[in-house]
């Protein structure tokens, strides 16, 4: 669906949406690095003080930047309009989060009418920001990115995330499909998997039992780095609770390995 956005409001967003993320992420380091306190919400996942605060920090200074548009937050749910809003994921990969492991990042895109447009994704333990809007690219840190030039499956390397959740998903015999059809095979899970495709360094990532704020960002970002973004059937949403991301070459195959066609 073509946003009603032009480019220049979509370039002052991606700067609020790029300043908001570091801040947010400015205050979850200040627990990742000091300590905090571990509560488990009613689907079993660990929340912290740091992804309360980070939520409530992006949600302040977006609030203040374009106050006619709302927001869905992992933490805080849905506020305001629905057409445009902000979709955020204060810590993607907070179980990483808790046990120190340097793998999580703040999420954040702007989604108008549907449609992902704009979409920042930043780990503040790396210093990796990439950032991405409609027809501007994807960039990590200023510097453009790209997927990767690879066309056939037995040279491409595929990530996949925690092994048990595509049994339990229904997908274990198209993930072993995809195995056995590619070069090397990769667990790096959560937010980094859309990060290694965009870059060009894997071809495939498949993940599965997703919310919509743990993929917003990543959708963009790989798609304005050249690759595309479905979930398992091939639909372009982040609603479905499953994404299949690539950098577009392999795609088609990809989807016909997870179907068994």
């Amino acid at each position: 669906m073509t946003t009603t956005l032009d480019a220049a409001t979509l370039d002052r967003a991606l700067g609020a949406a790029v300043d908001a993320a570091r801040a947010a992420g400015a205050i979850a380091m200040t627990y990742y690095t000091g300590g905090f306190d571990v509560t488990m919400k009613p689907d079993d996942t660990p929340v912290t003080q740091a992804d309360r605060e980070a939520e409530e920090a992006i949600v302040a200074a977006l609030g203040r930047a374009f106050p006619a548009w709302g927001f869905l937050g992992e933490e805080f749910g849905a506020q305001g309009a629905k057409d445009i809003r902000w979709i955020i994921d204060p810590i993607d990969g907070t179980k990483n989060f808790v046990r120190h492991i340097p793998v999580w990042a703040t999420l954040l895109a702007l989604e108008a009418h549907g449609e992902i447009v704009a979409g920042v994704i930043h780990n503040p333990v790396s210093g990796e920001l990439y950032a991405a809007r409609k027809g501007g690219g994807a960039r990590l840190n200023g510097r453009a990115v790209t997927v990767s030039d690879v066309g056939d499956l037995w040279t491409a390397t595929l990530l996949h995330a925690g092994l048990r959740l595509y049994r339990k998903a229904g997908v274990w015999d198209g993930l072993l499909r995809l195995v056995d059809a590619t070069e090397r095979q990769r667990g790096f899970g959560d937010y980094l998997g859309y990060a290694l495709v965009a870059e060009g360094k894997a071809e495939i990532y498949v993940e599965v039992d997703l919310k919509p704020w743990d993929l917003a960002p990543c959708k963009i970002v790989v798609e304005e780095a050249g690759g595309r973004f479905t979930d398992l059937n091939g639909a372009p949403t982040i609603y479905s609770g499953h994404a299949l991301a690539t950098n577009g070459r392999l795609h088609d195959a990809a989807l016909a390995l997870l179907a068994g066609r």
